[in-house]
């Protein structure tokens, strides 16, 4: 069955909705041809750009080991950083361009910085963090791909559709398995050529196919005024807040956790590192379906269920309990409730702004989502240093868990108005 078969698939009108949520969208909104097309290619696309925006990630160590860096963490950082911060102007192009043209053009743009890296970059740590810098473009890709799948299906599917692309996310793991293997069994330059090779296929693939939805108008405004304009929505800094907690969540795990896991619990790395990548791989695979459960029981009512599911974990965490049965149960709880809220978080998006702003909006919360993942790990690593423990900086993330499921309350009101 084909993924725009599933999408467009029948949902039973009868199922039922809370009083947070407004009545489920009429199921039997057309979704147009190429829907499905449009979805894998930008589901491609988000995975690709997702390889080459964390292609620094394993190779960290590695050019520690060399002597090229002092230490990870800024070459690290820096793609991401970069990446978050330029969804904002990237969002609000997609707005007046659209993804067409969006998606292929910052895949070849990406090629730029992986090959600079991969050919002259990776031998002198002020390369590297240029070429680290550039690299960040990759990154800007999520605030094309959820204006463009939102453009493409109705509101009773988008939650769905959303979610999908999203997963794509778990691109990085390509990069996690690949890299270093690829540069210890083919050179150093190997990972660098494999992935720019890939990107531009890519792009040449979706120059050909990648089809315009025949719902989307451009919008007219400049970059500046779509920006500024979303920045005086409170649904851009409430969304962000939530985005934030879910993603920024499951970003600030997917780096800390191993460390957590071997400070308090006494895990080696290599165990903990297996654990990390068994709550990655549930909040990967838990994303599309807070997309689909935001389409058929409503986006709000998704994410009170997510933050709940957050709050329980966390609060179980902060007690410090054995790691089996009680704490891998609890981590995992988390894990799933960060999936959930993250593909519901642009399902609620997409019922309470306007079609013409959802680039803008998606790309200041989208760039708050990457830089909430790098605060809490120095927030927690403060915590242990001064108090011996973490239970302090989970009890923070129950408190922010809590502000979450406030603005979500009032969020619920705004879409039944809609």
């Amino acid at each position: 069955m084909s993924a725009q078969s599933l999408l467009a698939g029948p949902v039973r009108s009868a199922t039922p909705h809370t009083a947070l949520d407004p009545a489920p969208a009429d199921p039997d909104l057309a979704v147009p041809p190429g829907a499905g097309l449009a979805l894998l290619l930008a589901t491609i696309g988000f995975a690709l750009n997702c390889w080459a925006w964390a292609l620094l990630s394993p190779l960290g160590p590695v050019y520690v080991e060399r002597g090229l860096a002092p230490d990870a963490a800024l070459l690290v950082a820096i793609p991401v950083v970069v990446g978050s911060l330029g969804r904002i102007p990237v969002g609000a192009l997609t707005d007046r361009y659209g993804g067409r043209i969006l998606f292929p053009t910052i895949a070849l743009l990406s090629v730029v910085p992986v090959l600079f890296i991969g050919l002259v970059g990776q031998y002198t740590y002020a390369t590297l963090l240029v070429g680290g810098f550039f690299l960040g473009i990759a990154g800007t890709t999520f605030a094309v791909g959820i204006p463009y799948v939102n453009s493409w299906f109705p509101p009773g599917r988008r939650g769905a559709a959303l979610g999908v692309f999203g997963a794509s996310m778990g691109g990085t793991a390509i990069g996690a398995f690949t890299t270093v293997p690829l540069l210890t069994s083919a050179g150093e330059r190997a990972p660098f050529l494999v992935t720019a090779s890939a990107l531009v296929l890519y792009a040449v693939l979706a120059l050909l196919l990648l089809p315009t939805s025949p719902t989307w108008t451009p919008a007219r405004r400049s970059i500046v005024a779509a920006t500024s304009s979303a920045l005086r929505l409170m649904i851009t800094w409430q969304a962000s807040y939530l985005y934030a907690v879910s993603f920024g969540g499951y970003v600030a795990f997917s780096v800390f956790l191993p460390t957590m896991l071997n400070t308090w619990y006494g895990l080696p790395s290599a165990e903990a590192a297996l654990r990390m990548a068994g709550f990655v791989l549930v909040a990967v695979l838990l994303r599309p379906l807070g997309g689909v459960l935001s389409d058929r029981s409503g986006a709000a009512s998704t994410l009170m269920v997510s933050y709940v599911a957050v709050l329980l974990g966390a609060l179980v965490i902060a007690a410090h309990p054995p790691l089996m049965p009680v704490g891998t149960i609890a981590f995992l709880l988390i894990a799933a409730g960060l999936g959930l809220g993250s593909g519901a978080v642009f399902a609620l998006v997409a019922q309470v702004t306007d079609s013409s702003a959802v680039g803008a909006v998606t790309g200041v919360v989208g760039a708050a989502g990457g830089l909430g993942g790098f605060v809490p790990p120095l927030v927690m690593a403060a915590i242990l240093a001064r108090t011996g423990t973490y239970a302090p900086g989970v009890v923070l993330l129950a408190a922010a868990t809590v502000g979450a499921l406030v603005i979500t309350r009032a969020l619920a009101g705004r879409a039944r108005g809609r």
